[in-house]
């Protein structure tokens, strides 16, 4: 630091300002620190500022060990957002939703002296080695599930099931069939609630659910069964990678989509716009809520005795071509096949 403010004109203290982002430090003069920082190649050594400053300047991450697109996209915001604010990030996977590996997730990041953690993972079940490491650091949770000291950002899952399920009914659907997430996923609980619950309101039948683990692979081996059952019209899938499965076993089958079935699922990752047909679906801002789960542990960090609180965050329903009126541009009616077969649902 002595160099780099040899190089730049400057004191030391204004250059561990400069570095910290203060305020009292004029464009002009944070310009020339950070050239000299790029001239000396200096970096900042972590542990030394932790000793100095007693605060390790890092988020802690609870996520689950997969390659669902939402895990990752929210991972992603939380980065950019810890990075903006200063912060390093410290991820710890967990192989499975037991509540002993989220315990062992959550000892981990205690032992870097992380200050907060977020929970990007379903709290299904909480225990009292959880409750005293989340009263210990302050945490925030993800997807709607807290213990007594959390903070939570979640998307509201009943109001993405009544939009999804909404939209078919509205297009004149008579019912509306549905392939839920894993019966352990809180969400997917929220989203069949919601589904039922539309259905239940408009008056129509609810069909037996069927129930998927969240891969593409488990919405093809539903959207075979879906595809015999010669009644079904109009599906809500629990995810769009599920979606993606059941347009493929339906087109395989010869029901076409949306001619023969309407299709909505939620998330509206990247591929959705890209299947044919594209995808309607609910999105979910999951880099968005990575970035309102930072603020939300900023400000609990630098206030700990501050109450929980849940921030909500809206889902919006995407209207892309997988989903039509009934009867309309020759279609079948419901209850009907077409016979014709249609490209793959491939992205």
């Amino acid at each position: 630091m002595a160099d780099v403010a040899r190089v730049a004109g400057v004191s030391a203290q204004t250059v561990s300002r400069a570095l910290a982002g203060h305020p009292n430090v004029t464009p002009s003069t944070r310009a020339k620190v950070m050239a000299a920082v790029e001239e000396l190649g200096y970096r900042r050594n972590n542990a030394a500022r932790m000793l100095s400053s007693g605060r390790s300047r890092t988020i802690g991450v609870v996520t689950l060990q997969t390659n669902f697109y939402s895990r990752a996209a929210v991972t992603s915001g939380i980065e950019n957002a810890a990075r903006d604010a200063g912060y390093a990030v410290s991820t710890a996977t967990t192989a499975s939703l037991d509540t002993s590996a989220i315990e062992g997730a959550l000892s981990r990041l205690a032992d870097q002296d992380v200050e907060g953690i977020i929970l990007s993972v379903p709290l299904i079940h909480t225990s009292e080695r959880i409750e005293q490491l989340t009263r210990a650091t302050p945490t925030i949770t993800i997807d709607g599930s807290r213990t007594a000291a959390t903070d939570v950002v979640a998307v509201d899952q009943f109001m993405v099931a009544k939009l999804a399920t909404q939209h078919l009914l509205d297009l004149g659907h008579e019912t509306v069939w549905h392939v839920s997430g894993p019966r352990e996923w809180l969400e997917a609980a929220r989203r069949r609630e919601g589904w039922q619950a539309a259905l239940e309101t408009a008056g129509r039948s609810v069909p037996p659910p069927l129930e998927g683990d969240w891969s593409p692979g488990s919405g093809y081996r539903n959207g075979l069964v879906l595809a015999h059952i010669p009644d079904v019209t109009a599906v809500f899938v629990a995810s769009d990678e599920m979606a993606f499965g059941v347009v493929r076993a339906l087109h395989e089958a010869g029901r076409r989509v949306p001619e023969d079935v309407s299709v909505v699922g939620v998330d509206d990752i990247e591929l959705a716009e890209y299947c044919s047909p594209s995808l309607t679906t609910v999105a979910q801002p999951f880099e968005q809520m990575g970035a309102l789960a930072v603020a939300g542990l900023l400000r609990h960090i630098a206030d700990p005795d501050c109450a929980p609180d849940t921030v909500p965050v809206e889902p919006k329903l995407v209207v892309r071509a997988s989903t039509r009126p009934v009867g309309t541009n020759g279609d079948t009616a419901p209850g009907t096949q077409s016979g014709t077969s249609a490209a793959s649902a491939r992205p």
